[in-house]
């Protein structure tokens, strides 16, 4: 039997929605500010099905993704439908000095790993990483952002 692990964090950064959302929808830049992701690739015949390759300490994980639910400037939801079990959703709030970027996403373990990894306190890492990811974002964005 395997138990869900759900983490949500947020950033706000200084730019406007459109940007933001131009930057994040763009699945296959996500190395570039998610520490654990090491590559994204989008078949061109099926847009809504990602492959992701996760590696960290040694270890390595592949699934296939689904955009459930996809809103611009709002919303992208998705679920792993092979591989590793996951699921998440990343919203945008507009705001007036920039845009606030909510990041969740739930992982399934096996009952047995999770009694492992509680006692190593690895949750508190899985979110700690995912903080400092979308504060890689905000830098990304600070170099990368197109000037208005």
């Amino acid at each position: 039997m395997a138990e869900w692990l759900e983490h949500t964090v947020q950033v706000e950064v200084e730019y406007p929605i459109d940007q933001v959302w131009d930057l994040w929808s763009s699945l296959e830049l996500m190395p570039n500010w998610m520490k654990w992701i090491e590559s994204v690739k989008i078949p061109v015949d099926n847009p809504e099905i990602s492959n992701w390759e996760l590696g960290t300490s040694g270890l390595s994980f592949t699934w296939r993704s689904r955009i459930l639910k996809q809103i611009t400037n709002q919303l992208i939801q998705w679920e792993s439908i092979d591989g590793l079990p996951n699921r998440g959703a990343i919203r945008f709030y507009r705001r007036p000095t920039g845009t606030i970027i909510k990041l969740t996403v739930a992982y399934a373990l096996p009952s047995i790993v999770k009694q492992v990894l509680d006692g190593l306190s690895i949750p508190k890492v899985v979110e700690s990483t995912l903080q400092a990811d979308l504060e890689r974002f905000r830098t990304y964005m600070d170099n990368h952002a197109k000037v208005s």
